[in-house]
């Protein structure tokens, strides 16, 4: 009963892990989706670094058994428009024209943006100034404002890595246990918005050099743990990456044009160039297994 019959998401799931979940969504019909995939995270242990249940991955694999007919869910309900998104979009607009060197403006700051007031301010920044918009970043993620004293200048978000990138992986040596098991150590910069009428010469990648100091003490104060290599990616037919090459960023090459729901190998999205960028020497012991990363536990 132990042995492996599927995976989802990075987990692998034996024939007890399925009969488990069967059993559970029989046995709790009483209970909300919520409170079924709670139920079922807590069961598994399927959590994240910090403990967390891993809600997103969980509901999407009950939702795939619920397709294949082993389980019965319950109805989603339905989703309440997001308040804090419609509030400050009127407050998110263009500001005076800023032009010069990075000196003129010192000192840069990055400041971490809270859920709160903050953070529907930089989502609608996001959302309307930025190619992508604003979409949600599923497990751990950290958000900043750019700024320049009391002046936005732009916005980060730094999230999930990718699951699977060849190019990272064979760059890193990693075999699919090492990936499974220090994954949540690789950062994405999956948002980096410089405001259309900010023009200052230089501030992009002088922002990466800022953040590629800062992002590790930030992310152990909030995670209890610090990544060790940060990746993005760059979407060519926009794009050229200029400013990662000048923050010395490693190119690893392009993505095949695949999203994560492209199965049937359609390569229907643009290629896009892969960065990297270690944040301590070690990075690849630590990513190896060789070696542990630096936790809240070495501090005290």
């Amino acid at each position: 009963m132990s042995e492996t019959v599927r995976e989802y998401s990075g987990r692998t799931f034996s024939e007890a892990d399925i009969e488990l979940i069967i059993n559970v969504c029989k046995q709790y019909k009483h209970l909300s989706l919520a409170e079924l995939v709670a139920t079922v995270c807590e069961l598994l242990s399927w959590t994240t670094p910090r403990g967390l249940p891993k809600r997103v991955p969980c509901e999407s694999f009950l939702e795939s058994l619920e397709a294949e007919g082993l389980v019965c869910l319950p109805a989603k309900r339905k989703k309440r428009h997001h308040r804090q998104r419609q509030i400050p979009v009127d407050q998110a607009r263009e500001g005076a024209l800023r032009t010069g060197e990075v000196r003129d403006y010192q000192p840069i700051q990055l400041q971490i943006v809270e859920k709160g007031k903050d953070l529907p301010l930089w989502r609608a920044y996001v959302e309307r100034y930025h190619m992508l918009g604003d979409k949600t970043a599923f497990g751990s993620s950290l958000y900043y404002f750019i700024r320049s004293g009391e002046e936005k200048f732009g916005c980060l978000q730094f999230s999930a890595s990718a699951w699977a990138l060849e190019a990272r992986d064979t760059w890193l040596g990693w075999s699919l246990a090492d990936r499974k098991a220090r994954l949540h150590l690789i950062v994405n910069n999956s948002r980096f918005l410089i405001f259309p009428w900010i023009q200052i010469h230089n501030l992009a990648s002088h922002v990466l050099g800022q953040v590629s100091r800062q992002i590790q003490t930030d992310w152990l104060e909030k995670y209890c743990y610090a990544p060790v290599l940060l990746e993005t990616f760059v979407d060519l037919e926009h794009f050229r990456g200029t400013c990662y090459k000048a923050a010395n960023w490693i190119y690893l090459g392009e993505t095949q044009g695949r999203g994560r729901m492209d199965r049937e190998k359609a390569y229907t999205l643009s290629r896009k160039a892969i960065f990297m960028y270690p944040l301590q020497k070690d990075y690849r012991a630590c990513l190896l297994g060789q070696k542990p990363p630096l936790h809240t536990e070495a501090l005290i």
